[in-house]
Order: structure tokens, then C-alpha cells, then sequence
């Protein structure tokens, strides 16, 4: 194994890669590049929703993606680690099923992976990768789990929640993180959360690196515009994001406010719910569906806002907050899950419950009252304490710190 001050080549096993709302993997990956960290990107599927984004395409081209190589690849790969590993072999198929039979997928599902696992474990031969790490404790942390008990690499994972707080057994967390040779959280909460599923002489290997924005995209921000609310809310049309809670809430807001305006930006399985439910309160003068935007149209739009509001039922850690404090815009959020690790109430946005459409429409009223200069002074506030948390460069640099303590 390499020393502790030496390169370190890492693959990136990841499910769908690049997607509109995983920006933060781009830009980790780009910053452990550009520190001097090689990547090794591997997907096992391409993009399921347009990319708008030209840095996306980029990675899209970059990208290995295992399943367009077929079954015969995979099933090639599963019989050249029997003859090399055996043992091994037995040891990473058994534990394909043990995980299948706790999972809803099934052993079928399972034993994909394990044949993703061979061929990444293969792959990862060739190009001399010395350790794996993925995103989300999901099915792609099975797949390098799987990769380094037939024998590829060490491994971790960055877990960012809910989904993997809401089946932890299920997505046999627990053994994954055992067998990992450390476990990332994005925030505080979520290293409490990962202590619940793990033995606490594992405790020491659960780090804590935050998703990363990068500063220079982030030039002197423009003042807020005063006038009637306009808010922003960014982020994929799903249940855990709350969006219905907030068009009720813009019902309240809208009778206090006739010109208040609200753009969401994102798309997703609930876009049709969302467009019933902004018909049926008639707001279709108050409310902009945008679609997935580029970072930079992103960009614009929250420059336009007063405010960034964010109404989860379940969270890890939204990048659209860091970005709004970045872009220094004060948020309106729920307080859960990490959210107030970052956002303060009264001094960089406001804080309010979950499922709770008046309080937001309280917290919108009380934005309202605030001049220009105080949302500014909100905005500048956020601002310095989102580029001291959450810099992609020394974000990128904790983790590749880790790799090479893993690998040394």
C-alpha cells in the first residue's frame, strides 16, 4: 500500500452520473483534481434527466458507465475474480445475498451489484486505483462494498440523507460502514445519525466533510432589491422537499402580498402535483416553474430574490442553502436535520417547522418588514459564515487527506 504522502488514484463508483441536482460531486471531484488527486469516474448509468449545464456534459464524456458494456462484461468479470479470488469470490457473493435479503430489491437486485462489484473491482486493477469512494449509502455503496470483498480496493462513502436514515437496515448501513475504510457525513447531525447503525469502536473512522461551493463563483453579491417578496425555492419536485406545503403558504402570502412572486426552480416526479395544486389556489401569476437551470442561470436567479425558501420534510444538508448565503441572500428554512448547523435565526434567515404552511407564511410576512439594508446585512452575514464552512477546496482537501490516511 502507498505511504501517507503518496498519490493516492481514486475511483469515484457512483449509480447515475452526472445529474442536474448532484452539482456538489462535480465539484468535489474537479477540486481533488485540481489538488492533485486523480479520479477514476465510474457510473453504472448516464444521466436520467436533461443536462443543462456544460460542466455536466463535460463529466459525461469523462465517465466509464459499467452497465452499457452488457451482461457478458459483467458476467466475464464475475468468473475471472472466481478464478483469481475464490475465496474472496464466496466471501462478496454471500455477502450480496445477505444484503439482498434484507433489502425490498431482493437477492436478484443483489447479485447485480455483485457482478457491478466484480467488473469495478477489475477495472480498478488496471488503472491502478488504490480506493474507492461513492456517494449515498445506496446501491452504490453496495456496489463498493462488494468491489473490495472480491478483492478491488479499500473503500468509503459520503452519506448525505434522508434516504439512508430512513432504511438503515434495509441498506445494510450498518455493515457497510463496518467494512468501510471510513464513513463521511455532511454535517454534524448526520455523523449522529451514521453513530445509531455502527458499533462505537467504529465511531473514530465516521468523518464529517462538508459539500463544497466554490467561492470564486461566488463574486461580491448584489444588493437585495426592496418591493414585494420575491422568493426563490431550488431543489428536485419531490415529498421530502415540502414544495406543496410552500404553494399553500403562497396562498397566505399572496393575500397579504398581491405582488408577491415565487420562481421554483428544479422539475421532478411531483412537477404535475405542484401545477394542480398552483392551479387550484390561482397563483399562477405568483409562482414560476423554471425547469433545472445551469449554475449560473441559478445564479441570476437568486440575485433577483429577496430570499431563499426552503420548506423540507427531510433533509441532509441542501447545497441551494450554501449557495444562497454564498450568493448572500438570507434563507427561510425548516429546522431539521443539518439546517441549523448553518442557518441562524435572525441573523442570516429565519428558521421555522417543518409541514407548517402559516409559519412560513409568518416568516415571509416578518421578511417583509425588513428593509433593503437589513436584508442585506442578513445576506452578508450568511455569506461569510457559508465560504468559511463550506470552501470545495478545503473541503476536497480534508477528504483527500482521509484517502491517504486510508491507504497508508
Amino acid at each position: 500500500m502507498p505511504k501517507a504522502d503518496a498519490l493516492v488514484t481514486v475511483a469515484y463508483v457512483l449509480n447515475t452520473y452526472p445529474q442536474p441536482s448532484h452539482s456538489f460531486i462535480r465539484r468535489e471531484v474537479r477540486a481533488l483534481e485540481a489538488s492533485g488527486t486523480p479520479v477514476l469516474r465510474l457510473a453504472m448509468r448516464r444521466p436520467t434527466m436533461p443536462l443543462v449545464d456544460p460542466q455536466d456534459h463535460e463529466e459525461e464524456a469523462k465517465t466509464h458507465y459499467v452497465l452499457e458494456h452488457g451482461a457478458l462484461a459483467l458476467g466475464g468479470a464475475m468468473l475471472s475474480r472466481l478464478v483469481k479470488a475464490p475465496g474472496a469470490w464466496r466471501r462478496g457473493f454471500c455477502q450480496a445475498l445477505r444484503a439482498g435479503a434484507r433489502h425490498p430489491l431482493g437477492r436478484l437486485r443483489h447479485l447485480i451489484y455483485f457482478a457491478e462489484g466484480c467488473y469495478i473491482a477489475n477495472r480498478c486493477g488496471k488503472a491502478r486505483v488504490t480506493h474507492i469512494h461513492s456517494h449515498f449509502g445506496t446501491n452504490s455503496a453496495t456496489v463498493a462494498m462488494l468491489a473490495h470483498t472480491v478483492g478491488g480496493p479499500g473503500y468509503s462513502f459520503t452519506v448525505h440523507g434522508p434516504e439512508e436514515f430512513d432504511a438503515p437496515h434495509a441498506l445494510s448501513l450498518g455493515d457497510k460502514m463496518a467494512n468501510a475504510a471510513f464513513t463521511v457525513a455532511i454535517s454534524s447531525f448526520g455523523r449522529s445519525q451514521l453513530c445509531r447503525w455502527v458499533d462505537q469502536a467504529h465511531w473514530p473512522r465516521l468523518k464529517v466533510v462538508h459539500c463544497g461551493i466554490d467561492p470564486g463563483k461566488f463574486p461580491a453579491p448584489v444588493p437585495v432589491t426592496p418591493g414585494a417578496p420575491r422568493l426563490v425555492s431550488i431543489g428536485r419536485f419531490s415529498e421530502q422537499k415540502g414544495q406543496l406545503v410552500l404553494v399553500e403558504a403562497m396562498a397566505q402570502i399572496v393575500a397579504q402580498h398581491p405582488d408577491a412572486h415565487l420562481v421554483l426552480v428544479g422539475d421532478g416526479e411531483m412537477r404535475p402535483e405542484l401545477e394542480a395544486a398552483i392551479k387550484s389556489h390561482g397563483l399562477e401569476g405568483n409562482i414560476t416553474l423554471t425547469g433545472w437551470l445551469s449554475e449560473d442561470a441559478v445564479r441570476a436567479e437568486l440575485a433577483r430574490a429577496q430570499a431563499l425558501v426552503m420548506p423540507s420534510f427531510a433533509e441532509g444538508l441542501p447545497m441551494v442553502i450554501m449557495e444562497a448565503m454564498a450568493a448572500g441572500r438570507p434563507v427561510i428554512a425548516t429546522y431539521i436535520a443539518g439546517i441549523p448547523e448553518l442557518v441562524q435565526p435572525g441573523r442570516t434567515g429565519w428558521l421555522v417547522p417543518a409541514g407548517d404552511a402559516g409559519a412560513l407564511a409568518q416568516a415571509v410576512d416578518e421578511l417583509a418588514q425588513c428593509d433593503a439594508a437589513t436584508l442585506t446585512q442578513m445576506g452578508k452575514a450568511g455569506r461569510a459564515r457559508a465560504l468559511e464552512r463550506h470552501d470545495v477546496g478545503k473541503e476536497a482537501a480534508k477528504l483527500a487527506d482521509h484517502f491517504k490516511q486510508a491507504e497508508a
